[in-house]
């Protein structure tokens, strides 16, 4: 007599190493990020100090006060508009207006002119410099502002900001006065009233 208990379980499938659970089939997702090469985790870290080093910079740089009547101008390049570059350490010994413009600025265009006789005034004598600095500027209105008023000194736009935000300036005209020793001499915010006013502020520094 055959026990039907015995014969019940010998009828049931013996299939237990093959087992067909979906949960077993489901790839655990840690073991993607755990695929991922090598370089690709490294890049994406260096990635991620550039960007907080850059906003740490960033941060630095606001918080910095601006230059100061004493203090030395760092370095910088101004790339003119016509294709030169003015390096203000190859311009020591001589005293160097920088003035802030922009095509843009109506205060700027009251000054214009007497900037422009300034200059030609002091050109011959090869002892001061003028660097006009375009500030937030289209290069064609730039270049339209330019020939306007007959501008024949220095002038180029202030690639990436980087020259108005070395002076920290608020806005347009500002102008400073950088002595014979390179440290800065004296500021003028806003625009000049006269060429008058403007020989009074470089024939200081050429004393």
């Amino acid at each position: 007599m055959i026990n039907s208990e015995n014969s019940q379980e010998g009828t049931q499938p013996q299939n237990m190493g093959s087992s067909s659970n979906p949960m077993e089939l489901a790839q655990d997702p840690s073991q993607k990020a755990r695929s991922l090469p090598a370089w690709v985790i490294v890049a994406a870290f260096a990635v991620l100090i550039g960007f907080l080093a850059l906003i740490a910079w960033g941060l630095n740089r606001a918080q910095q006060p601006p230059i100061q009547v004493g203090d030395r101008v760092p370095p910088f390049i101004l790339s003119t508009f016509d294709g030169k570059e003015v390096k203000l350490d190859s311009l020591a010994g001589k005293v160097v207006l920088v003035n802030f413009w922009a095509s843009w600025c109506k205060p700027c265009e009251q000054e214009a002119d007497d900037m422009q006789k300034a200059w030609k005034m002091y050109e011959p004598g090869g002892k001061v410099v003028f660097m006009g600095v375009d500030w937030v500027d289209t290069e064609p209105e730039a270049k339209a502002y330019l020939s306007k008023f007959n501008i024949s000194y220095f002038n180029g736009p202030d690639l990436r900001t980087s020259i108005s935000q070395l002076f920290r300036i608020k806005g347009v005209p500002e102008t400073y006065i950088i002595g014979k020793d390179g440290r800065l001499a004296d500021v003028k915010i806003g625009p000049y009233n006269s060429v008058a006013e403007i020989q009074t502020m470089i024939d200081k520094q050429l004393k």
